[in-house]
């Protein structure tokens, strides 16, 4: 299985090459691999937010804790999910659900009520909880596709939510920050822990099987 062979190939690089630049088609295929992954009911409660611009890496630079990825890398990808589930929002999910499926608007109005019954008595912080996994998947999925493409990338999570959000003006958008994605190419003069063995538990302290 080629994807095992690209899992085992990457790992979270430290340090970036600078002067290398990805061509963008392929981060859209990242990209696109993140819009594809699945969510709950198909909700998909999260946008990204791709920074190209060095200026604005910089900027972010000390956001995210300095950490050399952020201004290093090519491109970076943020993750941002809903803060809440309104009524609207859920609404606009099932519209367009319809009308790509060529179905008769409202109905899948079933459906949809059960989920907005589902979410009404939870806090904003637990249904802002439940956007963020979803977001995690499609994290998860983007990484996936950079190693197929051997493109180098960072899962990071240290940075300060509530100044990224400011900065970026999520929080006008009632979106919240959840996790990065900084891709590139490795810097292996730079990079500490680029000839590191990769380290995971045997598969036997992970794994119950129920027959």
């Amino acid at each position: 299985m080629k994807l095992l062979d690209n899992l085992k190939w990457r790992y979270a690089t430290k340090r970036y090459n600078s002067a290398v630049k990805l061509e963008d088609e392929k981060v859209m295929q990242i990209i696109e691999a993140a819009r594809l992954a699945p969510t709950s009911s198909g909700l998909q409660p999260f946008e990204m937010i791709l920074v190209k611009n060095q200026e604005v890496k910089e900027q972010l630079f000390p956001i995210a804790m300095n950490q050399m990825q952020i201004k290093e890398c090519s491109h970076l990808l943020i993750f941002a999910a809903w803060d809440s589930y309104t009524d609207e929002r859920i609404d606009s999910v099932f519209d367009n659900m319809e009308a790509i499926r060529a179905l008769p608007k409202g109905e899948m109005n079933d459906f949809k009520n059960s989920i907005k019954n589902n979410f009404k008595d939870q806090t904003s912080e637990q249904q802002f909880q439940h956007a963020a996994r979803q977001a995690y998947i499609a994290f998860g999925m983007a990484i996936a596709a950079a190693a197929e493409l051997k493109i180098d990338a960072s899962p990071m999570e240290g940075f300060y939510n509530d100044q990224m959000d400011a900065f970026l003006g999520l929080d006008k958008k009632g979106l919240k920050s959840v996790t990065i994605l900084a891709l590139g190419e490795r810097d292996p003069e730079n990079d500490w822990l680029m000839p590191m063995k990769k380290v995971r538990f045997a598969l036997e302290s992970m794994l119950t099987v129920i027959e």
